[in-house]
């Protein structure tokens, strides 16, 4: 079962995110900020990120630096309510970029496809 971690500042988004996606079969951790992140990707080893990148005391964009810098493999999905952020450079490193909404048929099709893709590389 692959371990998701999703990082927002709104409990709303996390609790949903979170509801959904454990019932198709995900083990879900959350984090309500950046803060300490890099530490508790280390304790708790997902297998992919779900990321905001407007958040009250954070950036996501460069929590996602932070994260590529130090763990190269590990699928980023930036998540975001604005698509403005698509065209910034930083949101490149990301594996991709959804746009929020509360039908999270897309979220879960890049998550998917995310895992699948990073199983591929540690395979090979």
């Amino acid at each position: 079962m692959a371990k998701i971690l999703i990082v927002d500042d709104e409990e709303h988004i996390r609790f949903l995110y979170s509801e959904e996606l454990t019932e198709a079969g995900y083990e879900v951790i959350t984090a309500d900020s950046g803060s300490m992140l890099l530490e508790k990707i280390d304790d708790e080893r997902p297998d992919l990120v779900v990321l905001d990148i407007k958040m009250a005391d954070y950036n996501g964009l460069d929590l996602l630096q932070d994260i590529r810098n130090k763990y190269s493999e590990l699928p980023v999905i930036l998540c975001t309510a604005y698509d403005t952020f698509k065209e910034d450079m930083k949101s490149i490193a990301a594996d991709f970029y959804v746009i929020k909404s509360f039908d999270l048929a897309e979220l879960k099709n890049r998550i998917k496809t995310a895992l699948e893709e990073n199983e591929v590389k540690t395979v090979l």
